[in-house]
């Protein structure tokens, strides 16, 4: 399965970076495909580094402004003109999407997602990585639009919240009909 990781690029601590490798390193045991910025810096580089270590693939999506910071040694790498092309292809290579810890960025691209969700128009399982209850505010928040009529769908519809990384690749490989 090619799985699509919305990440941050960002140098963090250790409450981040142990799970991230830890489900990256999952990712290539079980014979995924990491499509991801395609960056060699921050959480990006741990994710990758944990994902080929463990034997899986790597299809890196830089951006022309990025494209000094991109991994030489990635499966394949795509340069973007642009963030928004960037996106595009991301999720046109991808079967599934998780969305670990990120700042605006990765929050840009995890609400394009499920908007997509929303209106049919992408129809992948996405799952919102919780690390250390990063996102629990943001659930708190979604659940809002759902309870006040803001979301047409119900929000289980557009993204699984997973605690970690285990419970992400399982809820990813149950809907894609591997498990």
């Amino acid at each position: 399965m090619n799985i699509c990781v919305f990440l941050s690029a960002a140098d963090l601590d250790d409450r981040y970076t142990v799970p991230a490798r830890e489900f990256a390193e999952l990712l290539g045991r079980g014979g995924h495909t990491l499509v991801w910025g395609g960056s060699e810096s921050g959480l990006m580089k741990v994710v990758a580094d944990g994902v080929q270590a463990a034997g899986g693939r790597l299809v890196g999506v830089s951006v022309e402004f990025l494209a000094a910071k991109a991994r030489a040694d990635a499966d394949e790498m795509v340069v973007a003109k642009d963030l928004a092309e960037r996106k595009a292809l991301l999720l046109e290579k991808a079967d599934a999407v998780v969305i670990m810890v990120g700042g605006t960025g990765t929050l840009d691209e995890a609400t394009e997602i499920l908007e997509l969700k929303k209106h049919g128009k992408n129809t992948m399982p996405v799952v919102l990585l919780n690390t250390a209850g990063f996102y629990d505010g943001l659930r708190q928040q979604f659940q809002r639009m759902e309870d006040e009529g803001f979301l047409p769908v119900p929000l289980t519809d557009l993204v699984f919240f997973a605690k970690d990384g285990v419970g992400a690749l399982a809820y990813l490989e149950e809907s894609a009909g591997l498990r």
